[in-house]
């Protein structure tokens, strides 16, 4: 495929011909989308439960890992299939059940398109407002939305080959220029952090890290790897999947640690604004190849989100090409942002708690994907035509995999805290009031639950009764290689 031709593959099985690359290529694209400041505002986060700099590190380490591993295991199924991730749902949830976790991995992704765009233009209006003091806030924040919005809409039209390209250059850039900014903000940091948080700490340091990495690209994972041949090594898909998306974050985590160990007010200012307190520390020579590396790394993660986000809607069963579903996304992306920017003063606080009950869903719908991937479709090669269209064969709602999704999303929802008054009635309702107040509710070890609740329940449920009402799914055949190409 053409970098420069636009995409017409859809949720489509890529054909074999056009398959190519390698698995370290995945290095790549999820390394970009994952180098964004806003790593060093998590630094910051996980220290608030009360860790020193080493338990924070490790933590976050592990944390960081463990979920991206889950999004490189989910790969692997792309690899195998050459389907995208939502449509290969299907199988866990049959063709009509598999709509609701489509519908939701929609919304978040749109939702994060919307966050990560509106970021990088208030990043490029403070920073422009030192650069350029005479220029008003409200037309530089106009203009950066401007052009975030039209970079990330014209990669996501284009499609995968781009995206694959784009990331790779951008990836370059981001870490040169972090290196020079972490050089320069040397001084600032510290080792001067005591724990003050028990075994629960670590649990919860853990728990938290997951959620704010790893869990939130589980449901785009084989977005990126159906491209690669598929005798391509599941072992070398997985290991290149979760090194790019969890090792660059690694290190902005280390750096937001140690500069709340030696900065705490700057570390304070950071957790809620990064790009503008951490430019403020910045000498003026430095504030150009920092604005570019700021807003680079949000529209890098936009770009992951508007096309995945195109994919999930096909995944829905909406009649239209791909790229027309990404011009969907990118309107609603700028509406969003706009409405962020120019309306709102307090919808970030609702946002960020509908976020956390998103990440319960596809925590669970995650656990769920493995075990049947696994243990029903011999490791993804037992993917076949019924993914693809309805009355191909499988059941229109698989109530196995339906069922146990909505059960443990609910246990999952009883144990998360929301800042939010309104949402914090309806969760959190497992939870005792010190419990709420605890390191575990802070860190909303309900989406941990709902993973393990969810792959338990599963697992047994399959074990009595195969899913799909008994019918296996065909055993190495290849998913509608030849078929039409579904929204594509």
């Amino acid at each position: 495929m053409e970098t420069m031709a636009v995409e017409q593959n859809g949720i489509n099985a890529v054909p074999e011909a056009e398959r190519h690359g390698r698995p370290g290529d995945l290095f790549w694209p999820w390394a970009g989308s994952n180098l964004s400041l806003f790593g060093v505002a998590f630094g910051v986060y996980i220290v608030g439960l009360g860790l020193g700099v080493v338990p924070a590190i490790i933590t976050g380490a592990v944390g960081y890992v463990l979920s991206f591993l889950l999004v490189g295991l989910v790969a692997i199924g792309g690899t195998r299939s050459g389907v995208p991730t939502m449509t290969l749902g299907r199988a866990p949830f049959g063709y009509q059940g598999n709509k609701l976790p489509a519908a939701l991995s929609y919304i978040s992704n749109v939702g994060w398109e919307i966050v990560l765009v509106t970021l990088s233009a208030q990043s490029g209006a403070a920073i422009l407002a030192r650069l350029a003091p005479g220029l008003p806030r409200t037309t530089a924040t106009a203009v950066c939305f401007a052009v975030a919005a039209l970079v990330v809409i014209a990669v996501g039209v284009y499609g995968h080959a781009m995206i694959m390209v784009v990331q790779r250059y951008l990836t370059y850039a981001f870490v040169v220029l972090t290196v020079v900014y972490m050089a320069l903000m040397l001084p600032r940091l510290g080792t001067s952090l005591e724990t003050t948080s028990g075994a629960g700490g670590w649990v919860g340091g853990v728990i938290f890290a997951m959620t704010l990495l790893g869990l939130g690209w589980v449901n785009c994972g084989a977005d990126y790897s159906r491209y690669l041949p598929a005798r391509s090594s599941g072992r070398a898909v997985a290991w290149w999947t979760t090194l790019g998306g969890a090792l660059p974050p690694m290190v902005l985590l280390v750096f937001g640690v140690l500069l709340a160990g030696g900065d705490p007010k700057l570390a304070e200012a950071a957790g809620g604004d990064p790009v503008a307190a951490l430019a403020g520390a910045l000498p003026t020579w430095f504030l150009l190849p920092y604005l570019l590396t700021a807003i680079g790394g949000f529209l890098a993660g936009a770009i992951m989100d508007i096309y995945s986000s195109g994919l999930s809607m096909l995944a829905l069963g909406v009649p239209l090409r791909r790229h027309y579903a990404v011009l969907v996304d990118g309107l609603l992306m700028v509406l969003g942002g706009y409405y962020l920017l120019f309306v709102s003063d307090s919808f970030f606080g609702t946002f960020q708690a509908f976020l956390a009950i998103v990440g319960v869903v596809m925590a669970a719908w995650v656990a769920i994907f493995l075990v049947d991937m696994w243990r029903l479709r011999d490791g993804g090669r037992g993917y076949d035509e019924r993914l693809l269209r309805a009355g191909s064969g499988g059941p229109a709602v698989n109530w196995a995999g339906a069922g146990v999704l909505v059960v443990a999303s609910v246990v999952g929802m009883g144990l998360i805290t929301s800042a939010d008054e309104n949402i914090a009635r309806v969760v959190g309702f497992l939870m005792s009031e010190e419990m709420r107040a605890s390191t575990f509710g802070a860190a909303n070890i309900g989406v941990a639950v709902a993973l393990v609740v969810a792959g338990a329940l599963y697992f047994l449920v399959t074990a009595v009764r195969p899913a799909g009402g008994g019918r296996p799914v065909a055993g190495r055949e290849q998913p509608a290689s030849g078929a039409r190409r579904a929204g594509g």
